[in-house]
């Protein structure tokens, strides 16, 4: 059975700018790190592995491997973002941070059952901070119907229009 998410890992270029965008800007804990100088194949290498920890126990962690070049590919929000739930009060408070310390920040966005702000990370990653509304939990639970009812109907448009091409 799976309990939770332990990490999520994502590439970084500079593990130094990343530490001081979510330690410092975001104020999640840096608690560990190690580097790798073998891989399970014996290749030599050197590469940093570090881990933040959000208050649920998970963490985010980052690799910096500077014997390969670190090509980000600039994405849309719908290709790839790291959403971090944080409180409403907390979200108001980081968009002001934000705009304060002159970090790009989009936002505040009601997407109905949550409210979001955007910043990009020295990595060029999207980082969302979302907060709850009061009708979340309608929106997203277990074995919900309407999701399913949404997804089948999203899925019998699209394959009906694909086999039209």
């Amino acid at each position: 059975m799976i309990k939770g998410l332990h990490h999520a890992a994502f590439r970084c270029r500079n593990s130094e700018q990343t530490r001081a965008f979510y330690e410092e800007f975001l104020g999640l804990t840096l608690a560990g790190a190690l580097e790798i100088k073998e891989t399970k194949t014996g290749r030599d290498t050197s590469v940093l592995h570090s881990f933040y920890q959000l208050d649920d126990g998970s963490f985010i962690a980052f690799f910096e491997a500077p014997d390969q070049p670190f090509e980000f590919i600039k994405q849309h929000d719908y290709d790839l973002h790291l959403a971090l739930e944080v409180t409403q009060t907390h979200l108001h408070e980081m968009f002001e941070k934000g705009k304060k310390e002159n970090v790009p920040t989009r936002g505040i966005s009601d997407h109905g059952f949550i409210s979001s702000i955007y910043f990009r990370d020295p990595n060029g990653y999207v980082v969302e901070l979302t907060a709850k509304n009061d009708d979340h939990d309608d929106h997203l639970q277990p074995n919900n119907q309407t999701a399913r009812n949404l997804l089948s109907d999203w899925t019998e448009r699209f394959n009906a229009e694909d086999s039209l091409s």
